[in-house]
């Protein structure tokens, strides 16, 4: 009896949708007025900006160039690279002009506008200080340029007329430590919506219940208006519906809604599975709003001694920490660029990103959502002690909470996300005033998101450990330090030790450097760092090391390597050297394109392919008879290499040294033109796999290959092509 009035209601819900005016979503991209500078008058309504530049927005003015030594110069000893005198670095963030002023202005319509409507205008990130005003009245402005912020604009704007935004962005310099970009870098958009509507951000999804054979998904919905009901949809990945709930009931703003999903298909890294939240919110029968949410099914749980689990099974991240520029592109958020990097990372083995060290953006966070990646979400570099001079700092007892709550709101949907990061190596791990902060700032996070633990990545473990810091943190982070690991289990309190930060391998692509030693802080005439991968800097360490740790201590629960890809600004160990603008540290180079670090990793955290990978490359005129070790990264414990056909031995994996655990090493090879071809050997100690390498003849033809052949005709989908030189 009680389902025919259910059946009925949903019936006359349905009825009335035809007729009622639901949300628009309007993306601010083309036709926007830009100028470098400032003009005080820039504001108004009616100011002439014919003669500004026109460009698509998201837009990064600075990645343009050109390159400038002079552009931020900073005097400044770094104290997280253990720094104790000042000294020049030139290329420290980019060395790109995105100090300054500028201005961006666009013309826009409301439409489909009924009486009553609101009007929204939400900016995914604007580098930085934006004020942002409305047919010449000031609407708002923000601090952080990594956070999205929106304002209700419905009085500002126009019906049926056009509608003049503009926006003033200002970057000081001594802001940052690496290349932030500049401009309306993300996304802005228009939301037109009824009164009585979805809030912002205002729908949470949990599923704090699975079993193999329900799940139970909870929705808490924040809305506005009266007389409401809410209608939720759960569609499957087929787009079928799996069950639909209404809830007549709503607790001050809020609906809470617990529904049974059967059978659930569960959100991992290897099965990014995810259902569909479309939430219909009724006012008197009446169809007022629809959202619809992405969500996934996914258990994750943190514990003494075994650590991370997801979905009731033990692992560990194999994570990289990410900066948000991508590369020769700029910060512009685009997503076929996004896509690419993920990509690669995957084919790596990779199963984990951090966003370091600020907000990410909602493509990425979407994207790792559908291609399986485990995300770090940080917030900040800096809390009220500075790094820089101009820093976050000066804004953080005024912006932080709300900073924290927008970053959470706006993503927390995302099964992606699987812890928060309350800031990086900040100053205030020192002292007790530090260990009160990082409290104050874990409480709003878990006031926002009860779901998820929160860390921060430390780098002064020992003033973590006197000041009660690391104490406080759900998940202690430890960048680095891998002396004070076992210290570091022993006192904090939670049972488990996060790499949040490691490694810092610094190299250059394709090049070589000999005799082959390991080392730190090594420079040479070239700028460049070696590929044999055994250089690091004065506070990190090779990979090896950090594989070691993770593999004999079962409260070591992964790590982020620094980092995925190398990025603009932080040129260690040549931050001194001026014309070096761009980073070492990356497992990929700046184009995207493996360095042989990348195979190093590949060949532990791929487990579903086979790796094996020759380095250096055999073509070394002038180096005849001299020795030129060869190392190979594969998945396989042993190899025979043979050079001209000639056979130099077996080597087999063992645990001597980190090294010798982790790669094969024939240190003792001397070089001839030819060839080097390895044959790697299964743990019954049958050839299983070979590859070969030859000196290169003459250059004969140019290869092009693209990462894609298909393109979408929407001004901003990309293909890759990678460009080589090719012999006969």
């Amino acid at each position: 009896m009680k389902f025919i009035p259910f059946t009925l209601l949903l019936c006359m819900f349905f009825i009335h949708r035809a007729n009622s005016q639901e949300r628009h979503i309007i993306t601010l991209k083309k036709d926007w007025k830009f100028l470098k500078g400032n003009d005080e008058m820039a504001f108004q309504e009616d100011f002439d900006d014919s003669d500004w530049q026109t460009v698509s927005v998201p837009h990064d003015w600075a990645i343009y160039g050109p390159f400038d030594k002079e552009i931020d110069k900073q005097l400044v000893a770094i104290t997280q690279n253990n720094e104790n005198v000042a000294s020049e670095k030139t290329g420290r963030t980019g060395a790109l002009p995105y100090i300054g002023q500028g201005w961006y202005r666009n013309k826009f319509r409301i439409p489909q506008y009924n009486e009553g409507q609101k009007v929204l205008l939400l900016f995914e990130g604007a580098m930085s200080e934006p004020k942002v005003f409305v047919n010449g009245e000031k609407v708002g402005e923000w601090a952080y340029g990594y956070s999205y912020f929106y304002f209700d604009v419905t009085d500002q704007v126009v019906v049926d007329e056009v509608n003049t935004l503009a926006v003033q962005l200002t970057n000081v310099e001594s802001s940052s430590r690496w290349y932030p970009g500049a401009g309306l870098y993300r996304n802005v958009r228009i939301i037109v919506k009824n009164r009585e509507s979805i809030d912002q951000w205002g729908t949470f999804i949990t599923t704090p219940s699975i079993t193999p054979e329900l799940a139970k998904v909870n929705i808490k919905t924040k809305v506005s208006g009266d007389n409401l009901h809410l209608v939720t949809h759960i569609l499957d990945a087929k787009g079928d519906t799996v069950v639909t709930d209404v809830s007549l009931l709503k607790f001050g703003n809020e609906f809470d809604q617990n529904i049974a999903v059967p059978n659930p298909e569960l959100w991992s890294p290897e099965i990014p599975y995810r259902y569909m939240a479309i939430s219909q919110l009724y006012a008197n029968d009446v169809l007022k709003d629809e959202v619809k949410t992405r969500f996934g099914i996914r258990e994750i749980k943190y514990e003494p001694e075994t650590g991370f689990s997801l979905n009731g099974k033990v692992r560990k991240f194999k994570g990289v920490c990410l900066h948000h520029d991508l590369g020769p592109i700029g910060t512009a958020i685009n997503t076929s660029a996004l896509r690419r990097q993920l990509r690669i990372l995957k084919d790596m083995g990779c199963d984990a990103i951090r966003s370091s060290h600020n907000m990410p953006s909602l493509e990425q966070l979407e994207l790792c959502d559908e291609m399986g990646f485990m995300f770090l979400a940080e917030s900040f570099d800096e809390w009220a002690k500075p790094k820089v001079e101009n820093g976050y700092n000066r804004f953080f007892e005024e912006y932080a909470e709300k900073d924290i709550v927008n970053l959470v709101r706006a993503t927390r949907n995302h099964p992606s996300i699987v812890m928060w990061s309350a800031g990086n190596e900040v100053p205030d791990q020192w002292g007790s005033i530090g260990a009160k902060r990082a409290k104050w700032l874990q409480d709003i996070f878990h006031r926002e998101d009860p779901t998820r633990p929160v860390t921060v990545g430390m780098d002064q473990v020992k003033n973590s450990m006197e000041s009660g810091f690391g104490a406080v943190l759900d998940i202690p982070g430890l960048n680095y330090r891998l002396p004070l690991y076992e210290e570091a289990y022993e006192k904090f309190p939670q049972g488990f030790i996060l790499g949040s930060e490691t490694a810092s391998t610094v190299s250059s692509r394709g090049i070589y450097k000999f005799p082959v030693v390991e080392g730190k802080m090594k420079q040479y005439d070239d700028f460049h760092s070696s590929s044999y991968d055994l250089e690091a800097c004065s506070w990190s360490n090779i990979p090896d090391e950090d594989f070691e740790l993770q593999d004999d201590k079962p409260w070591v629960i992964g790590e982020f390597v620094w980092t995925g890809f190398d990025y603009l600004g932080e040129p260690t160990p040549y931050d001194e050297m001026w014309p070096s603008r761009s980073s070492y540290f990356g497992i990929s180079d700046l184009a995207g394109l493996p360095k042989d670090r990348y195979y190093l990793y590949r060949s532990r955290w791929n487990t579903k392919d086979e790796t094996l990978h020759i380095l250096p490359h055999w073509n070394w005129e002038g180096r005849e008879g001299k020795t030129t070790p060869v190392f190979v990264y594969t998945s396989y414990d042993s190899a025979e290499l043979f050079v001209n056909g000639k056979s130099k031995g077996v080597q087999k994996k063992h645990a001597a040294t980190a090294r010798n655990r982790y790669r094969l090493m024939w240190m003792d090879v001397k070089y001839e033109p030819g060839s080097i071809k390895v044959i790697a050997f299964d743990k019954n100690g049958k050839s299983a796999a070979e590859k070969e390498i030859f000196t290169t003849g003459k250059p004969y033809k140019i290869k092009l290959e693209p990462d894609r052949t298909i393109l979408e005709a929407n001004g901003e989908d990309l293909a890759f092509v990678t460009v080589s030189v090719v012999d006969k």
